[in-house]
């Protein structure tokens, strides 16, 4: 399969759907971004693939919860359900430690969201044949702007507009210094947040695909891509922990009341 080709390129309507989006955002020149004659599309397929399967998946743990009738015991076997209900409690946990127990179950469905979201749309690029959402910065910056924004709205929502005091600095007369360095560093945020998913998956995409390309070659070649695969399952699960961690300790500094 081509480079920067899916699965998704099969679809009846891919050519028609791309050369639409290359009407309205391509370059007359016949150049966008890095090289490329047409922008991409490949990312759309995956966010709206990735969209699917949290639809399909909500609908099915929510059945299962209705249907438990207030069970005492888990199922005996591994479900969906236990799979769900393992990352949430993975997830409430982390942000209890950060923030406390009421703000982690307040902004729980806001962070939640975004690690189920990035789980697995990471986790779909280890399938051969598919793209990750993720590594693609328009679908990072996305997420990373929503955290951003969710971050300095609810600090004025807490703290009103004194919480733009702290980008003075607590001396006055370092307001002019501070002032500058804050907000670099808080624009940076996002920027940073987006690059660093999007890097890190475009990496373990390329890699993988890489050491998968070996089978194609001889059957003797089978066992070569299993590391891959393990780094690859340790990097879908690490980058939707540093995205989630920061996120929260973002908002956790917004909404914290300091010691004066």
């Amino acid at each position: 399969m081509p480079h920067g080709e899916s699965w998704f390129s099969l679809l009846p309507m891919h050519e028609r759907f791309a050369a639409f989006i290359a009407a309205q955002f391509g370059d007359e020149a016949g150049q966008t971004w890095i090289g490329h004659t047409t922008p991409g599309v490949q990312h759309v397929y995956a966010t709206l693939f990735v969209l699917s399967l949290l639809v399909v998946i909500g609908v099915v743990t929510d059945n299962s919860i209705r249907n438990a009738k207030g069970d005492l015991l888990p199922p005996g076997k591994l479900t969906l359900r236990n799979v769900v209900e393992l990352i949430v409690g993975t997830c409430l946990s982390m942000m209890s430690d950060i923030m406390g127990a009421k703000a982690a179950r307040y902004f729980l469905p806001l962070i939640g969201t975004c690690a189920f979201f990035i789980l697995i749309a990471n986790a779909v690029g280890l399938i051969p044949g598919f793209l990750p959402a993720t590594d693609n910065l328009n679908i990072t910056l996305g997420c990373a702007i929503i955290i951003f924004f969710a971050t300095h709205i609810y600090g004025v929502r807490e703290h009103g507009l004194a919480y733009f005091k702290h980008f003075a600095g607590p001396i006055p007369w370092l307001a002019p210094l501070m002032l500058p360095i804050e907000l670099i560093s808080h624009i940076a945020r996002p920027a940073s947040l987006a690059i660093r998913l999007m890097a890190n998956m475009t990496a373990d995409h390329l890699v993988l695909t890489i050491f998968v390309g070996f089978l194609s070659w001889a059957t003797i070649w089978l066992p070569i891509p299993l590391p891959m695969y393990a780094l690859g399952m340790i990097v879908v699960i690490v980058q939707t922990l540093v995205f989630c961690l920061l996120s929260t300790v973002y908002i956790a500094m917004a909404i914290e009341h300091a010691e004066h």
